[in-house]
């Protein structure tokens, strides 16, 4: 499924949490375009899940995102797929948009995870990070070359979208302008 469908599609937003985000690069654009695609996820009926690495040492989810706590899987393992629950989350056939950070820790090992268990995985660059640039492009290069789709929040919500005669296109519009 190279291109994405609302219907068959799950945001996973990976560790970003309050005491992460000031040490990560571009912290408030992650955070401001995560914000964009849980926005765009809600009204177009896409499911979105949220995990906390470690949420005793790093905290919760950051404010900005407000995660429904029944929407959040701790864990302490980088590769999010073995925290419990996490898969049961998933819709059966859904493909997974995953946005957060560490880019080359967490949002890297989940996504090969995610993989392992047959899922096609779309990360969205402008939506995650790391500490240095050249962490993050080093995994981006590295996914990429394992098969997950590297997109952007606006492709994101254009693809879901799928036409400007959708119901809700102006209001998705509205969150890019």
């Amino acid at each position: 499924m190279p291109r994405l469908d609302a219907s068959r599609s799950t945001v996973a937003v990976i560790d970003l949490q309050t005491r992460l985000m000031p040490a990560i690069r571009n912290g408030d654009a992650i955070v401001a375009n995560a914000r964009r695609l849980l926005t765009a996820a809600g009204l177009l009926g896409v499911p979105a899940l949220f995990t906390e690495q470690n949420p005793r040492g790093l905290g919760n989810t950051v404010p900005e995102l407000a995660a429904d706590p029944s929407t959040v899987v701790a864990k302490m393992t980088f590769d999010a797929t073995p925290a419990p629950g996490l898969m049961e989350r998933l819709g059966p056939d859904h493909a997974v948009v995953l946005a957060g950070c560490e880019a080359h820790v967490c949002v890297l090992q989940t996504a090969l995870g995610l993989q392992e268990h047959g899922r096609q995985v779309y990360v969205v660059e402008d939506a995650v990070g790391s500490r240095t640039a050249e962490s993050k492009a080093a995994a981006l290069r590295r996914m990429e070359r394992h098969g997950v789709e590297i997109i952007t929040t606006e492709m994101a919500l254009f693809e879901w979208l799928g036409s400007a005669e959708h119901p809700r296109f102006r209001e998705v519009i509205a969150l890019i302008k």
